[in-house]
């Protein structure tokens, strides 16, 4: 059974930074593509930020120059360095993974929990 366990959300005041983690636990054979999405109350949940297992990335342009995407496949482990934090980056955070669960390289996209990030004027 495999989890997604996020974690380094809070309360933070504008202008401050915040590190996000996911952690990939369970029976895989390897994951591709990473992600963090976040959702606001009233608002459709977005891409705010993946990466592929190459290190490949790209970013909501809301965020881009404050945020960064990163990884460590050693420890099948997803990070966020969140900087120049803003009240509009209030909002649940979503890790998100692309497990291969199959030697035909067949994928299945995993959710975690969430972690509120709340950011104060």
């Amino acid at each position: 059974q495999v989890q997604l366990v996020e974690s380094g959300g809070g309360l933070v005041q504008a202008g401050g930074s915040l590190r996000l983690s996911c952690v990939v636990s369970g029976s895989i054979f390897s994951i591709a593509a990473m992600g963090w999405y976040r959702q606001a109350p009233g608002k459709q949940r977005e891409l705010v930020a993946n990466i592929t297992r190459g290190g490949s990335t790209n970013y909501a342009d809301s965020v881009k120059g404050r945020f960064t995407i990163s990884r460590d496949n050693a420890k099948n482990t997803v990070y966020l360095q969140m900087n120049s934090l803003k009240p509009e980056d209030t909002a649940a955070y979503y890790c998100n993974a692309d497990l291969v669960v199959s030697i035909s390289y067949r994928l299945r996209e995993v959710w975690g929990q969430g972690t509120l990030v709340t950011v104060s004027s």
